[in-house]
């Protein structure tokens, strides 16, 4: 434990600076930043925190290991037992450490090209003996920090991690021992592989691992290393399936049906390995279940550093990824510097007051939201699209990728584009270029270079409509415009790979899609995002043609049960109608997606009956905050009841929404392993604390008003690095004092429940009187409720 004690003791005490070279996506910050990283717990979501409703486990799902701002490389611990983030909490044996990783998704994914430490001679290969490698370990004599990860295994073995932004650093010490040995899986995918390659020539190791299958989706991509070791090997051998060999250097394994590579797809197709690299004589050809392993002389030196860079270009890419970014810097100097890049990121909001574990919760939720979507072109610019071909980002930019759209959308991408606009247009620009180049097709949920087409609707348009209104406009906008329109519109054949809006000619046509509600209303708040773009660039028939789309969320509405429900194709609304049955709806019932109009509340309310109609149907939908799926209650674990405890300020009773975001954020989230109730999908979930610790929330996708509830914090700044300062005043607030007397706005007292778009791209200053009673007075008038926007709205059909 001496070797991870003083790192680790090092690692505390690290120095916080600027980042030494500054790359598109991890900025240098101007001067030295508060040491916020401290109050981060990357173990927080690897262990369950509420129940499993089905939508993908009761946890957070994230991964504890090394990683910068939006970093391409996630070098983190693999558990036996498997949650998607790849590490259970509860589990304490370590099956590897692999370089890619999604956080917080509700399925299985990446977790590509692991690396294992083992104290041992192999004798039976891992691919078919894998529990033989599996090391115990001790939370005890473990550690993780924003940018590094340390355990030391009960092997002995010690595993140091960091991380740049596409590359990483591994820092092992072994014990005293003649059979110190590194195993490299590169058929170790948790969704395994149907191609892969292993090299090893001098001290470098490198290769590449074909995989996919996101959620059962039929994606591909491939993944390149190249690892340098500053130590001489004692001996290499590799194994496949069964077989081991002692002396090879390099085992190539084809697909299952002997034919290498995936089979041909029109686009995401994975390119094939780079040409004229050296095929050693003994290279083996077949099935999935590859590695190779190294040992080392560990009897004097028992460090073994190694440099491990990730590209999905190329390997050469990879080598080069990882001497752009780390040079010959020592790992602590690269671990300083993975620390610092984080806390210039931190320190765009800082809170005055509030208890340790309030501070725990709100920055880890924000390093959360701040991992995904995550830097995807190399160091030159060099990234593969979606049409399967090299493309290069313009310079000064980056390309990224892993967009959870039907999550982010909802309140993640507008946190990125208060916090890091220059990063959320180029994230704009990656979706642009991906549609683009997929001949105007937009996914929902793309992984790496390829289309998953996970879960429904059309989210991207709400994505970009919405970072452009936070003032995030350094992108192509009008390009985004026309193949939104087009995407939109379009009649796919039947036979595409992927459709983009399956039923798009019932919506055109019918106004809604017979039988499945959830994707109807995916659609229009879809719609109406494309409006709100339409209409910042000028386009006024664009508006007011997906204006009117928008308000199809009409044709769901059942006057009889004052619910939106799924209708027939004849226009007959089934029956019976259960509100808190699940089976027509996406993680969700009838109670749950009823309120989900977020841009046209009033029209809704007016259906409803209005304000006290709508509040007393709210008070009983807050009997339960997080009920799940098969109940008529809340279910604020995941995504569409987020706006919900919102809508209170839509009817003439915002201090309701504050007594339920402020029970939701001190009973759902937590300063521990198991920190939150449900998945945390890619930072959406940590955003929707964000913005209610903040005490305002974007509950119109595509508008940047924000409606208002109460900070948890006294004193809150947030420093956007386009300029403009956010400061909140709120004496006296806490956990338990959150109802809002008063507020002022530069200095103004207003009774409105909310701001204008103006305020988040000028900036200014929010003085709260906070109190233990709610005011029910202010913030009741009526004419004072946030705006709908009603254009295009008919008779309810």
């Amino acid at each position: 434990m001496t070797a991870l004690a003083a790192a680790l003791l090092a690692v505390s005490a690290l120095a916080v600076t600027p980042s030494a070279a500054a790359a598109p996506g991890r900025p240098a910050a101007p001067g030295a930043a508060p040491d916020l990283a401290r109050h981060v717990n990357p173990f927080s979501g690897t262990q369950p925190g509420g129940p499993d409703f089905g939508t993908g486990g009761g946890g957070g799902n994230s991964f504890p290991g090394a990683v910068v701002p939006f970093g391409m490389v996630q070098w983190s611990p693999d558990t036996v037992a498997n949650q998607p983030g790849g590490y259970y909490y509860p589990d304490e044996r370590i099956r590897g450490f692999s370089l890619t990783h999604l956080s917080g998704a509700g399925c299985n994914a990446a977790q590509d090209l692991p690396f294992m430490p083992f104290v041992g001679r192999v004798t039976t290969s891992p691919a078919s003996d894998p529990s033989r490698y599996v090391s115990t370990f001790s939370h005890a004599h473990e550690s993780a920090a924003p940018g590094y990860y340390g355990v030391t295994l009960d092997s002995g073995a010690t595993m140091e991690l960091t991380a740049t932004q596409r590359s990483g650093m591994a820092r092992i010490t072994f014990p005293v021992t003649a059979e110190a040995t590194l195993l490299i899986n590169v058929s170790g995918s948790i969704n395994g592989v149907t191609d892969a390659q292993v090299d090893v020539d001098g001290n470098t190791i490198s290769g590449w691992a074909t995989s996919g299958r996101f959620c059962g989706a039929d994606n591909v991509y491939r993944v390149y290393f190249s690892a340098a070791f500053e130590k001489r090997f004692a001996s290499v051998g590799t194994w496949h399936n069964d077989a081991v060999s002692t002396g090879g250097t390099s085992v190539r394994s084809g697909a299952v049906s002997g034919v290498s590579g995936a089979p041909a797809k029109p686009r995401g197709t994975a390119p094939a390995p780079p040409a004229g690299g050296r095929v050693a004589p003994d290279v083996l050809v077949s099935g999935p279940g590859s590695g190779a392993f190294v040992t080392f002389d560990s009897s004097n030196d028992r460090t073994v550093d190694l440099r491990v860079g990730l590209s999905y270009v190329s390997v050469a890419n990879a080598t080069a990824n990882a001497k752009a970014e780390q040079g010959d810097d020592a790992f602590d100097t690269v671990a300083e510097a993975a620390r610092a890049a984080w806390n210039a990121r931190l320190g765009g909001i800082q809170v005055t007051g509030g208890s340790p574990d309030q501070l725990t919760i709100f920055y880890t939720a924000m390093y959360h939201a701040l991992l995904h979507p995550n830097v995807f072109s190399d160091s030159d610019g060099q990234y593969l699209g979606f049409d399967g071909q090299r493309h290069r980002a313009a310079t000064g930019h980056a390309q990224y990728a892993n967009f959870s759209g039907w999550d982010i959308y909802r309140s993640q991408a507008q946190m990125l584009a208060l916090l890091a606009p220059h990063d959320a247009a180029d994230i704009a620009q990656s979706m642009v270029n991906q549609a683009q180049q997929a001949g105007d097709v937009w996914d929902r949920w793309s992984q790496n270079y390829d289309f998953t087409g996970v879960m429904v609707g059309d989210p991207y348009h709400s994505i970009v409509a919405s970072i452009y209104a936070f003032g995030a406009t350094d992108f192509d906008a009008p390009g985004a415009l026309a193949a939104m329109v087009h995407g939109a519109t379009r009649l796919q054949p039947p036979n595409a790979r992927y459709v983009e809006r399956p039923g798009l000619a019932d919506f055109q046509s019918l106004g809604y899609l017979p039988g499945d509600p959830s994707t109807t209303l995916e659609y229009t708040s879809a719609d109406f995002g494309i409006a709100q773009l339409a209409d910042r660039l000028g386009d006024p028939g664009i508006r007011q043609k997906f204006m009117a789309r928008a308000q199809y969320w009409e044709n769901l509405y059942n006057p009889a049960t004052g619910y939106l429900q799924p209708r027939n194709r004849d226009r007959s609304f089934p029956t019976p109608f259960d509100p808190a049955d699940p089976s027509r709806y996406v993680e969700g019932n009838g109670a749950q997606y009823t309120w989900m109009v977020p841009y046209n509340t009033r029209g809704l309310f007016d259906a409803m009956g209005g304000d006290a109609a709508v509040r007393a149907r709210l008070d009983t939908f807050f009997t339960e905050l997080n009920a799940g799926p098969t109940k008529p209650y809340a279910f604020l674990s995941n995504e569409p009841s987020s706006q919900t405890p919102y809508l209170y300020d839509f009817a003439a009773a915002p201090y309701r929404t504050q007594a339920v975001v402020r029970q939701a954020l001190n009973t759902l989230w937590r300063p521990t392993p198991d920190g939150f109730v449900g998945n945390d999908d890619l930072g959406q979930m940590a955003a929707w604390y964000l913005w209610g610790a903040l005490g305002v929330y974007p509950a119109i996708p595509g508008r940047a008003e924000l409606t208002v509830g109460s900070p948890l914090f006294p004193h809150i700044v947030i420093k956007r690095p386009s300029g403009q300062t956010i400061t909140i005043d709120a004496p006296g607030a806490s956990a338990d004092t959150f109802y809002v007397q008063s507020l002022s706005v530069n200095g103004r007292a207003t009774s409105k429940p909310w701001l204008p778009e103006s305020f988040v791209r000028t900036g200014g200053t929010l003085s709260f009187t906070m109190g233990s009673t709610p005011n029910t007075a202010w913030g009741a008038n009526p004419a004072d409720a946030p705006p709908s926007f009603r254009e295009g709205e008919v008779s309810l059909r």
